[in-house]
């Protein structure tokens, strides 16, 4: 019996818990060793931002490349971010093994994390959306590159998603006040989960010739 699987169902409940106990993060000092940079709360309630090098080269937290993912503002934001989890990595999972979907979700974490930071300069952002958009990257590449329906997705997703990403750089998404969005992490994700797509197919085709 293959106890490591089902990945996509802890990274729900811990995203659910998190947002339940820091109401939604707006409790900082609840969610602060989870941001992507250190955050220093003084008694008198400042918060001071640390820096890049600070965080991971002196202090050696490299867990915040990932743990943003966990962090969520919004009622609709953890739903959204949480169903398409559940959705895209059962699927995930289910065809090509709960290893390669976590080794996925890393990548895609990391990635996305640290465009946005480097884009913004923000260390206050988090979500599942960057790491959704690395499954949607990924299981587009493979889909397209499958003789039959891989992951049993509709087509008219894809071209979806990537709409809702061009939108949210125009800005048309803050016309109707859906909240700040983090779009340098959806592109961070999409291209990560592209490259990985690309890695596994050759991972694949040079096992199987060999």
């Amino acid at each position: 019996m293959n106890i490591f699987k089902n990945f996509h169902i802890p990274i729900i409940v811990v995203s659910i818990l998190l947002a339940l106990i820091s109401n939604f993060g707006s409790l900082i000092a609840i969610i602060e060793p989870l941001t992507f940079t250190i955050l220093k709360i003084s008694n008198q309630g400042f918060v001071s931002v640390s820096t890049f090098e600070q965080t991971y080269f002196l202090e050696n937290q490299w867990w915040r490349l990932i743990s943003p993912m966990f962090i969520h503002f919004s009622f609709a934001h953890l739903a959204f971010n949480c169903l398409w989890i559940y959705i895209l990595g059962e699927k995930i999972e289910k065809v090509d093994n709960s290893i390669t979907f976590l080794m996925l979700i890393i990548f895609s974490s990391i990635c996305s994390n640290y465009l946005q930071f480097l884009w913004t300069g923000s260390s206050l952002f988090g979500g599942l959306s960057g790491v959704i958009y690395g499954l949607i990257g990924y299981c587009m590449i493979l889909e397209m590159d499958a003789s039959y329906d891989r992951y049993q997705l509709p087509s008219g997703l894809y071209l979806f998603m990537i709409v809702w990403l061009i939108l949210g750089f125009l800005g048309i998404l803050d016309l109707f006040d859906f909240g700040s969005v983090a779009n340098f992490a959806h592109l961070g994700g999409l291209v990560s989960g592209i490259l990985f797509a690309i890695i596994y197919k050759n991972i694949n085709v040079r096992f199987k010739i060999d």
